[in-house]
């Protein structure tokens, strides 16, 4: 195989990729008027669904038009010779491997982040504004902005930097090292994430004592789950949308709620919403989530031990001396129809635990609950409650809420 034909492999698999995603994209926004089944017409009133239509249709046609831009420069890059130039950029300012590399992401990464941060800007301050979701102030915007880029560099950099050095030192069976690496950044990241990475984002503070706590700490004793920590995040600081997420270990296990989440909902909705997350932990989904992740990452990185050393690789787009940099870049290119794979294998798994920790919630809890506090999320959110089944294959990690009903209903 030539440097050519490869390099037009690349450009088939980014442009199938594109029509296949504007296909489903399409399907979707076709369903987007369709009547509500009988178990969702509580969700919304009729100005509310009407509202949810709307946000549809602007999300899908604003997505239309970042999705096209991204291809266009994608391309262009590709066929203008844009690695050539800026691995030349990066090369003019050292001759350690670790150093050209560092530079040559660096660049990538500022000059795409500055391309789409218009983008980012029109999303926050028009659209969501439009719907009344955004809270965010631009100073927030443009400070989290610099917070992401300090923490790419800084962590993103220094991992990228090691697996170059154990590449230089081990070869081929860099793989190994690296693999070694990302597992102990993983679990180190699941464990402490809520104490070293939210902390730069958002402000955390412990539920008080009053009914809520008491009645979590209670759910929490029936079901023989040491719960200490329980937080409140500002999450209005940026939207009204709630959420809430369980991070840890062991004694460094917690449970975050939203603070709009709090607001949303009674205080039997919340500790349905947090039965359902006690279910993920209970049936070792975390566990199993983060053992597939490093299983996977290891693959990957053993098939990219295969092909870097490969010169064809930086010949394919357009780069003529071959590099680690490089080579990653085309690796990562042609490798996207295999994650395609593995991220919908992902999310078939994904929406059985959704289901298992649903039933959890309701075993250990109640169903009703459980089913308004979807609801309401549903509807503060103006969420897509008919989406085209195939849409809901290829993207969805949870299931729809009709599904989410329909099984919690189930006797």
């Amino acid at each position: 195989m030539t440097a050519t034909t490869l390099f037009y492999i690349i450009i088939a698999i980014i442009v199938i990729d594109f029509i296949v995603d504007k296909i489903l994209d399409a399907l979707n926004a076709k369903h987007f008027n369709d009547p509500l089944p009988t178990a969702l017409q509580d969700v919304y009133d009729e100005a509310e669904y009407k509202k949810s239509q709307r946000y549809k249709a602007v999300n899908y046609k604003f997505n239309l038009f970042t999705s096209s831009f991204s291809l266009i420069l994608t391309l262009a890059f590709l066929f203008f010779g844009g690695f050539e130039y800026i691995d030349g950029i990066a090369r003019q300012f050292s001759d350690n491997n670790i150093v050209i590399s560092l530079i040559f992401f660096g660049i990538i990464m500022l000059g795409s982040d500055l391309l789409t941060t218009p983008f980012s800007y029109y999303q926050t301050f028009v659209i969501e504004e439009q719907f009344g979701f955004n809270k965010t102030t631009k100073a927030t915007f443009f400070i989290d902005k610099l917070k992401g880029w300090l923490m790419i560099a800084v962590i993103g950099g220094g991992i990228l930097a090691l697996i170059i050095w154990f590449y230089d030192i081990a070869g081929n069976h860099f793989w190994l090292y690296a693999w070694a690496l990302v597992a102990v950044f993983s679990l180190l990241v699941n464990m402490f994430y809520a104490k070293l990475i939210v902390p730069l984002f958002n402000k955390q503070t412990p539920l008080e004592s009053g009914s809520l706590r008491d009645k979590i700490s209670e759910y929490a004793k029936t079901v023989g789950f040491q719960l200490d920590n329980i937080f409140i995040i500002d999450g209005s600081k940026r939207s009204t949308k709630a959420n809430a997420y369980f991070s840890g270990f062991g004694s460094e296990k917690r449970v975050t709620l939203y603070d709009t989440l709090v607001n949303d909902l009674d205080e039997d909705e919340i500790v349905a919403v947090l039965a359902h997350e006690v279910g993920h932990y209970k049936k070792k989904h975390i566990i199993i989530n983060l053992v597939t992740s490093i299983l996977l990452t290891g693959l990957t990185l053993y098939i990219l031990s295969l092909f870097i050393a490969k010169p064809i690789l930086s010949h394919a787009i357009g780069v003529s001396i071959p590099s680690f940099h490089v080579g990653l870049i085309a690796f990562g290119l042609l490798y996207s129809p295999i994650s395609e794979i593995t991220g919908l294998i992902m999310n078939v798994f994904s929406r059985k635990f959704e289901y298992q920790a649903d039933d959890y919630a309701k075993h250990t809890y109640n169903s009703e609950s459980l089913i308004s506090s979807l609801k309401k999320l549903s509807k503060h959110s103006l969420s897509n409650l008919t989406p085209h089944p195939a849409y809901v294959f290829m993207h969805y990690s949870h299931p729809t809420l009709y599904s989410r009903i329909k099984h919690l209903k189930r006797k």
